[in-house]
């Protein structure tokens, strides 16, 4: 009888069939592990696959929430905005975002030159995959300081300081900073912090309200190089870097980071694909090294 006979049909009732060789056992074997590793493998690649690429028509698309708040730095709300849309667009609907506040519904008036941007809805963690949080735009330097101690030069008008509307700007962004410290602002970015199935990502001095917050202790970020220092004093490990990942928590330096940051989340939530045609439409190249705490540390250079 032939081997693949025994191993097709095998013995029937009152026969004593053929006894197994070594050339049997080991088909057997590779016909089984085969067959077990096939459906392993797919019931693998189906869970990841689902996971990494999820199907908005399923409901488990990308939903990001900007918070405004009065004083913030519109650029850092426009930037990621833009791209997040454009993202959305070019990936069918995977990712949404909007402009929310801890009030809800309103009109918030920002720190350059009192531009007003409109919030739509409340920061609601139980719809945000992705909370936002924009800097301040202001004055460098703190109340009472001269112009030379706050490296401001006499008559040189930095963004947001009223310039085209001929006022002038007396607001510092340490202030601005403070009072929305005394809005339901922090509490609502303790909880989203706490959360593991919400990611945190600031623009610019947008860690350092986290940071004033106490929220930022022990954690990789970054700033504005002016503000690096404050934010090291708050007990963040501070980066010197353009974005910096640190898991559910993804940091932008300057203003214009916020291209750069939103890319990058585009990229890590939804795809190079979705965020190269974005900086294709937007005709910019993503700016410098993704910062995260992996990998050897560099030695002296």
């Amino acid at each position: 009888m032939r081997v693949g006979a025994c191993i097709s049909s095998g013995p029937g009732p009152g026969q004593t069939g053929c006894k197994p060789t070594r050339t049997s056992i080991r088909i057997r074997f590779r016909i089984r592990f085969r067959i077990r590793f096939r459906i392993r493998f797919r019931i693998r690649f189906r869970i990841r696959f689902r996971i990494r690429f999820r199907n908005p028509s399923e409901g488990h698309s990308m939903h990001a929430q900007i918070v405004l708040f009065d004083g913030c730095d519109p650029l850092d709300v426009i930037a990621p905005y833009e791209v997040l849309y454009a993202g959305g667009a070019a990936s069918g609907g995977a990712v949404s975002v909007e402009l929310v506040s801890a009030e809800g519904p309103r009109e918030v008036v920002s720190g350059t030159g009192g531009m007003p941007l409109r919030a739509t809805a409340a920061l609601d963690l139980a719809r945000a995959d992705l909370v936002l949080v924009p800097g301040a735009s202001g004055r460098l330097g703190e109340p009472g300081e001269s112009d030379e101690a706050s490296g401001e030069i006499p008559g040189d008008e930095l963004p947001g300081d009223g310039a085209q509307t001929g006022a002038p700007q007396d607001e510092f962004i340490s202030v601005l900073l403070d009072r929305a410290l005394t809005t339901a602002l922090p509490g609502l970015l303790k909880e989203a912090m706490d959360r593991t199935d919400v990611t945190v990502a600031t623009v610019c001095g947008g860690s350092l309200l986290l940071a004033m917050a106490g929220l930022l202790e022990g954690r990789y970020a970054t700033t504005h190089h002016t503000g690096m220092d404050t934010l090291a004093a708050t007990g963040a490990h501070a980066v010197h870097a353009r974005v910096v990942d640190d898991g559910d928590l993804v940091t932008g330096a300057s203003v214009t980071s916020g291209l750069d940051l939103s890319l990058y989340l585009l990229e890590r939530e939804v795809g190079p694909r979705i965020a190269h045609a974005v900086e294709e439409l937007f005709a910019h190249e993503r700016r410098g090294t993704v910062w995260r705490p992996d990998g050897p540390v560099p030695a002296g250079l």
